[in-house]
């Protein structure tokens, strides 16, 4: 091969390998992945949810609960029309506690005796049955007079909201026991208003300084209402006033948790005289007819025992707060 030859046979040697170097070069710089942008933008932010703004708790006005029991007898005196006088005179929800209409709370004397003086309060009043009213067989003429305001018929107990608290007229005319459907009732009622301040109304004390004595079938009751943080109590059945210390369902006195308990049974018929004070009777008034009218606000409770014109007595006033 002469020297022509072999110079052509390099030249193309040489430009085949040029050609695969350059190829190599490419090839590793497509497959490369570059280490960081040639030029980064800002770092993305991501977005924020807002914290909600938690709704306030509902602010209650102050509301007027007031009211007496064993009220109205025909061919009575006029205390009853005079109670009923007082009564009129106040705003917000009515209670009545039981012994409404004397003797066996019959549709006539609901109609004759009660109606005349307290009738008019009918639209606001949430009432619960005395042992006077079951002198008509299932107190039929009470559920009949009152209609849906005395709760489901046959019953006597229910609850209801005003205000800032809660409500519960109960029946001590019927079984109240621990077994019984009404303290059932009254457990899950409870249980279902945790938040709220509580009262509770029925006819019978438990505790009492009036000539009736005390009523053990509603220490249960009581004492379920002690459990579940309730601060008032209001019952009638002695025709008397009383108001009793912060105590529990065995009459110990608890100014932290105990239940205030006032006896109210001075709506019109004829009073009683007290025999020995109870332990922890605060306050005892026998000698004038009259109303305890309370104002329940956030928290707190203020109670006035006004009594009606002429009266011996100036009545009594308390406070307290929700525990």
């Amino acid at each position: 091969m002469d020297l022509k030859h072999i110079g052509l046979i390099v030249r193309r040697l040489t430009t085949r390998v040029a050609m695969v170097a350059f190829c190599v070069a490419c090839s590793q710089c497509a497959g490369s992945s570059p280490t960081g942008p040639s030029n980064p933008g800002p770092t993305p932010v991501p977005p924020t949810t807002p914290t909600p703004t938690p709704n306030p708790p509902p602010v209650f006005a102050p509301q007027t609960f007031s009211g007496a029991g064993d009220i109205a007898i025909c061919g009575g005196s006029g205390n009853q029309e005079a109670t009923g006088r007082l009564l009129n005179s106040t705003n917000g929800q009515i209670f009545t506690l039981g012994d409404n209409a004397y003797m066996e709370g019959t549709m006539r004397q609901y109609r004759e005796c009660y109606d005349p003086a307290w009738g008019g309060l009918k639209g606001r009043t949430r009432p619960t049955p005395g042992n006077h009213e079951y002198n008509t067989p299932g107190a039929s003429a009470y559920f009949e007079y009152f209609g849906a305001q005395a709760g489901d018929p046959g019953l006597g107990y229910y609850s209801f909201p005003l205000g800032a608290w809660h409500i519960i007229s109960l029946n001590s005319e019927t079984a109240a026991g621990t077994s019984s459907p009404q303290y059932a009732w009254l457990l899950d009622d409870l249980q279902a208003n945790t938040s709220n301040c509580t009262l509770a109304y029925w006819h019978k004390p438990l505790f009492t300084s009036g000539p009736n004595g005390e009523n053990p079938h509603m220490r249960a009751i009581f004492r379920l209402l002690y459990d579940y943080g309730a601060e008032l109590v209001l019952n009638g059945h002695d025709h008397v006033y009383e108001k009793f210390a912060p105590q529990d369902a065995d009459g110990r006195f608890d100014q932290n948790k105990g239940i205030v308990e006032f006896i109210v049974g001075t709506g019109g018929v004829p009073l009683y005289p007290f025999l020995a004070a109870r332990p922890n009777s605060e306050v005892r008034i026998s000698d004038s007819h009259g109303i305890l009218k309370l104002t329940l606000s956030m928290n707190a409770w203020e109670s006035e025992f006004i009594t009606i014109p002429g009266s011996k007595s100036r009545g009594d006033s308390a406070r307290g707060t929700c525990h």
